[in-house]
């Protein structure tokens, strides 16, 4: 089975109010008081904005993403602390990313973790991540991410469905 997820994650007022400046983002309801926006093609285009290319080595901390799409997070984090995270798996195999940012700046990551190295003892990126935003385990959960439901739907897309 396979699994492809691209999303920014954090409260679902901050994701509300962030959601408003990208006309083609949906926030969907998580747990535990999260949402996610899907970065779907129309999303990450719009949050591109500064025509740069994706995974760029500038930007505005953490090198990940164009310099306009990194600018925008750190705006939005002075509001409140906002992940974005990556996920790719196929047959039990894959990677993860994710970087937090909160009062403006990169305060995790980014983290990749996956492939051929072990899981760390702190749990896999998106977990940290979780945490870091306020997220903890629940309802005997193993961890972070199935607790807010990062379980529920295998796709960006399937995400971006649910959000219709």
């Amino acid at each position: 089975m396979s699994y492809e997820l691209q999303a920014l994650i954090g409260t679902s007022e901050l994701l509300r109010v962030a959601a408003a400046e990208v006309p083609a983002a949906r926030v969907v309801p998580l747990g535990q008081g999260l949402a996610l926006i899907p970065v779907t093609p129309a999303v990450l285009a719009a949050l591109q904005g500064d025509g740069s290319p994706r995974k760029s080595t500038g930007g505005a901390g953490s090198g990940w993403y164009s310099a306009g799409f990194e600018l925008r997070l750190a705006a939005w984090s002075k509001a409140g602390p906002i992940a974005c995270v990556e996920a790719e798996y196929s047959g039990g195999s894959g990677t993860q990313r994710a970087a937090v940012w909160a009062d403006g700046r990169v305060v995790l990551g980014p983290l990749t973790g996956g492939g051929s190295e072990p899981p760390t003892p702190d749990g896999t990126p998106i977990s940290r991540a979780l945490r870091r935003i306020g997220a903890h385990t629940a309802d005997g959960r193993l961890d972070e991410f199935a607790s807010v439901g990062l379980d529920a739907h295998r796709t960006t897309q399937g995400w971006a469905a649910a959000a219709d």
